[in-house]
């Protein structure tokens, strides 16, 4: 059976009162993207209590240092071969065998090949796999055939592309949806057309990672729906009262209609209890002008 895991990126704001929040989150989902080692590097005693602190079953990735990706490039400097050494340690102790690059959106990593080569002959990579995101675009046939003779994983976001550049055993999305400043939630239709993508891709282990504000919430939803063949419901009501629920959790007045579908239009919200839409849809059904209140919303609504 194909091995398909659903996570989000981190369990820092997974908070259950009185509770570890890594045991927590643990509970809830098997998979984890560890993001915070992008940022700093943790200490060793650190990464081990972190594995003592999940089920067996539980899987770690690993994303890199942003050193290695954005300061180095990627090049065979001595500084990238020692930080690449360092998370394939960290992920030796995790017993993870995926670490995640990330390249930014100014690094056109098909001028680099050579240089990527070099850095990636000197690393001691044995069953770890690199999981790769190149924001700068898809990436050329020279680097593809790079990445396939170093068994890498492209890694892409299925809320915004139908799949790698090349079939892999792995299939890796990290997925941030439509939004701005990570500000997403996934409706209905959204997550129906990943899992399609995921499922169709034929891959042996399949990873999804889901990043934003409603990282934990999508997650779940996802994996509700694998096993119930439904989704959950997000508010308390449904339609314009619906509306109102999401509204009331930090909506600022007074907001014209273009304001409000800014700021508060990339929610979900249960338009009946079969479906989930972003509130956007209904905001857009609104007047062009000012509006004092939520409840002045719903009435206009209504």
């Amino acid at each position: 059976m194909p091995e398909y895991r659903i996570g989000a990126g981190g369990w820092g704001y997974f908070d259950i009162p009185g509770e570890d929040k890594l045991k927590a989150y643990s509970k809830a989902f098997d998979f984890v993207e560890v993001n915070s080692t992008f940022y700093n590097i943790p200490q060793l005693k650190t990464v081990d209590s972190w594995a003592k602190r999940v089920p067996e079953t539980f899987i770690f990735s690993v994303k890199c240092h942003r050193d290695l990706t954005h300061k180095y490039l990627l090049n065979p400097a001595k500084g990238a071969g020692c930080l690449l050494e360092a998370y394939l340690d960290i992920c030796r102790r995790l017993h993870s065998n995926l670490l995640v690059l990330e390249t930014p959106p100014s690094f056109n990593p098909n001028q680099a090949v050579d240089n990527i080569n070099e850095l990636l002959s000197w690393a001691r990579l044995d069953d770890i796999r690199l999981v790769w995101e190149i924001r700068w675009g898809p990436p050329g046939k020279a680097l593809v055939k790079l990445m396939q003779e170093f068994n890498m994983v492209h890694c892409v976001d299925l809320s915004r592309e139908p799949g790698p550049a090349f079939e892999s055993d792995i299939l890796y999305s990290r997925l941030f949806g439509q939004g701005l400043h990570n500000l997403y939630q996934f409706d209905d239709a959204e997550l129906l057309e990943i899992d399609k993508r995921v499922r169709d891709s034929g891959s042996g282990s399949m990873y999804l990672s889901f990043h934003g504000g409603r990282m934990y919430k999508d997650a779940a939803r996802l994996k509700v729906y694998r096993k119930d063949g439904k989704f959950p419901k997000v508010t308390q009501h449904t339609g314009a009262k619906a509306l109102r629920d999401v509204l009331q959790e930090d909506a600022r007045f007074p907001a014209s209609k273009e304001e409000l579908i800014e700021a508060q239009g990339w929610k979900v919200i249960d338009v009946d209890w079969d479906r989930r839409i972003h509130a956007k849809v209904l905001l857009e059904k609104l007047d062009i002008g000012m509006y004092g209140s939520v409840e002045e919303v719903v009435e206009r609504l209504e």
